[in-house]
């Protein structure tokens, strides 16, 4: 007699120990969203970076990140970890055929341009205009809206861990936000 199992209805989550032993063998993908602000004419006005209490107790300043799951398109990605990070009423503008405004590859070893700890991880990086009311949510203190001038600027740039302040300038770079 053969049992059978109800399927599991998250099937891309993995549990901490699986999660660590996959770290360890195998780079993960994630995705990773400049949240912006746009003028009727479509720049950037406004860039938002979320505060967080790093691991280690810091206060620092984030994007919005997250792996992509296992069956997870990668705009469905996008879309969640938005949603999770932003709130329901964030309203993201990401197009039926998201292109990623840069590629970031995070090592854990030191002197690594993009740095994490933990693991191996490929980024796809994504510029994405809000027009709702964003409230932070998860582990996010706060959303702070800047300028982009702001945001790439020397003290905000100081505040981001892995070389996230880099990649701030390289996605508003590409969609041409950097003065």
């Amino acid at each position: 007699m053969s049992s059978t199992r109800t399927p599991d209805p998250n099937p891309g989550w993995l549990s901490d120990d699986e999660l660590s032993e996959i770290r360890n063998r195998l780079p993960l993908i994630y995705v990773e969203a400049v949240p912006v602000r746009v003028d009727g004419q479509g720049n950037v006005s406004e860039v938002g970076l979320l505060l967080r209490v790093s691991s280690e107790g810091a206060i620092t300043r984030a994007i919005v990140s997250g792996r992509v799951m296992f069956g997870e398109t990668v705009r469905d990605a996008l879309f969640r970890h938005l949603e999770k990070d932003l709130g329901p009423m964030a309203f993201p503008q990401i197009p039926p055929t998201a292109q990623p405004a840069h590629i970031a590859e995070y090592f854990p070893f030191p002197g690594a341009k993009f740095q994490d700890s933990r693991q191996h991880a490929v980024s796809l990086v994504y510029v994405v205009p809000v027009t709702g009311t964003c409230e932070p949510r998860q582990d996010a203190l706060e959303l702070t809206w800047l300028t982009p001038e702001q945001a790439t600027s020397a003290d905000v740039v100081a505040e981001m861990e892995g070389g996230r302040g880099s990649l701030v300038k390289a996605a508003l770079a590409s969609v041409g936000a950097l003065p």
